[in-house]
């Protein structure tokens, strides 16, 4: 070969050697490094059922200590979790470098039972939350009116069902004081409704409409609808209500969505979407739109969308950011409006015991085939009648389909539960999906509906840890507020945001830090069976991390009710900052 020629081929060679070390240099280069934090893995043993620490555990005489101060993150994986020295190693000339100066990172919190479309809906609505009385709801109407066009719908929600349930409003103030525009408020967990007059006329409903079985609707001395409506009747006047448009979906859940991830959270399960829902949800992930992850449930009351994925199957892959295999049902109502089942009569309305399977559209064939095609379920029961029979009907699938009893069957709230069977539902592996803050919002009233013998079953967080049942928390917003800090709070101190009551409401069902803390982290991963992904803290899983101001292990021993006052700073989903506050 021509010396010139050979030497132009070594030369180009060599270059495109060292160019592919380059690169290779290049592509191990961290991503994003996380340095001076106060890091709490989770990567130790779970505390024993009754709370006790593993030995394992980061906590010594001092209390609480952080077992790393630094995360790599290369690409949408953590790369590395130690300390900030040898992190920083790991730089790059493209490295993003956050120096966290003391705050506290742990695993992407996860809502285990939440409904963003709701949420995103309730930012655009009259807000009733917290609103104590029926004149200063309507107050809240008459200003909204002033701002909309004679004649459209005005929405709200929020006023609490369970706090009212001896005083409901009708339509009577509400229609005078707005007699343009059809008004419809629905109640904090959906089991009531409100309307006026306007919205009546609307919806085309007299005293001789029909009433949907395991509803009611309220009629005034005049023998006519009085605007009140409870449990599977609320459906004939929110019914009425127009439709989004998939444009005002979009709106509705990207809104919901991203005010969860500016509030800590990297993924939500979504509980009861029909097909409009699932339809914008699957756009905005083929458009690379979704800012958290989203686990999404299934309403079982829509068949035609459960015959299509019955059809095709749940999804399998764990890593894209909209999973369906889930699918949701309510088999009971409300305690607060009186309609969980319960096995004997309400302790404050003699004779009656609420609502539950067919009267509730549950369609016990259909989830027994979605069962039996793979799907996980996921039981909306509330009084102990409700959780039992929810229990039955899984039972009985589960052995005509055997496979089926490995899907992780959850039930949604669990909040009643009689003595005989909080250790069955540890014993058949269901998941109990709770909500730490319902405990502090209904705690006024729950005792008078179920008795001082039921209560010792509600809400009971640790009786059902000590009796081998897995624990998921959530918020269930936009019923409930779903801020962390309110929600560790509710957990491990059972008062409310006014450190009421001293020591706590049944305080023996109080969950530790870890506790609390892993009820929105890895307790959650493993009830969408992401626990090999993400949950916990470690090299290989997903970057999915939330950075708070406080340290909640350290605040749960010290001064707990400062759990109130932290702020999320940073949201972190497959390695993308989604939300930044430093």
């Amino acid at each position: 070969m021509n010396p010139l020629k050979l030497l132009s081929v070594s030369i180009l060679a060599f270059a495109l050697v060292a160019c592919g070390e380059k690169d290779d240099a290049a592509s191990s280069d961290a991503s994003m490094i996380l340095t001076n934090a106060r890091v709490y893995t989770l990567d130790w043993d779970e505390a024993a059922p009754d709370g006790t620490l593993q030995a394992d555990a980061p906590h010594d005489g001092g209390g609480w200590h952080p077992d790393a101060n630094a995360i790599v993150v290369r690409g949408d994986e953590i790369a590395y979790v130690g300390s900030t020295r040898e992190a920083l190693k790991q730089r790059g000339e493209n490295t993003r470098v956050f120096d966290l100066a003391g705050a506290t990172v742990i695993p992407g919190l996860v809502d285990s039972h939440t409904h963003v479309f709701g949420l995103g809906a309730a930012l655009e609505r009259v807000n009733l939350i917290g609103v104590d009385t029926e004149e200063e709801a309507i107050a809240r109407v008459v200003e909204r009116a002033k701002n909309t066009p004679r004649g459209e719908w005005i929405i709200g929600r929020g006023w609490d069902e369970g706090a009212w349930a001896n005083r409901y409003p009708d339509k009577v103030l509400l229609s005078a004081a707005v007699p343009d525009h059809p008004v419809f408020l629905g109640s904090l967990h959906g089991f009531a409704g409100w309307a006026n007059q306007m919205a009546l006329d609307v919806a085309g409903i007299t005293a001789a409409s029909e009433i949907p079985v395991g509803g009611e609707m309220r009629l005034g001395a005049d023998g006519e609808p009085n605007g009140l409506f409870l449990n599977r009747a609320v459906p004939m006047i929110s019914g009425a209500v127009p439709a989004p448009s998939q444009n005002a979906l979009i709106t509705q859940v990207l809104a919901g969505l991203n005010q969860m991830a500016q509030d800590g959270y990297t993924a939500v399960h979504d509980a009861g979407l029909g097909a409009p829902q699932m339809a914008v949800l699957q756009q905005l992930e083929d458009e690379g739109r979704l800012p958290v992850r989203v686990y999404a449930m299934l309403s079982l009351r829509d068949e035609p969308l459960m015959r299509e994925w019955i059809e095709k199957g749940p999804d399998k892959d764990n890593h894209s950011m909209l999973v369906t295999r889930t699918v949701k049902a309510f088999y009971d109502g409300a305690l607060g409006s009186r309609g969980a089942r319960m096995l004997y009569d309400y302790s404050d309305m003699p004779g009656h015991r609420g609502i539950s399977g067919d009267g509730y559209g549950f369609n016990e064939a259909l989830m027994a085939e979605a069962m039996a095609k793979g799907f996980q379920v996921a039981i909306h029961a509330i009084g102990d009648a409700g959780n039992r029979e929810a229990m039955d009907i899984l039972e009985r699938i589960m052995n005509e389909h055997p496979a089926s009893r490995d899907l992780r069957h959850r039930i949604e709230h669990a909040q009643v539960i009689h003595p005989d069977d909080i250790a069955r539902l540890g014993k058949l592996g269901f998941i109990a999906s709770m909500e730490p803050p319902h405990a502090m919002e209904d705690k006024t009233w729950a005792e008078e509906r179920v008795g001082p013998e039921r209560i010792l079953g509600a809400y009971a967080w640790r009786t059902l840890r000590e009796a081998g049942a897995r624990l998921t928390f959530n918020a269930d917003n936009p019923g409930s507020d779903h801020s962390i800090f309110y929600g560790l709070h509710s957990a491990i101190t059972r008062q409310d945001k006014d450190s009421q009551p001293e020591g706590g409401w049944y305080p023996e069902q109080r969950m530790t830090a870890e506790e609390a803390v892993r009820g929105y982290t890895d307790w959650s991963a493993y009830a969408s069976f992401r626990e090999d992904e993400t949950g916990i803290i470690e090299d290989g899983r997903w970057a999915d991390l939330t950075v708070l101001d406080i340290d909640p292990f350290l605040l749960a021993e010290e001064r707990p009710a400062d759990l109130l006052k932290g702020r999320v700073l940073m949201t972190i989903v497959g390695g993308e900052v989604v939300f930044d506050n430093l």
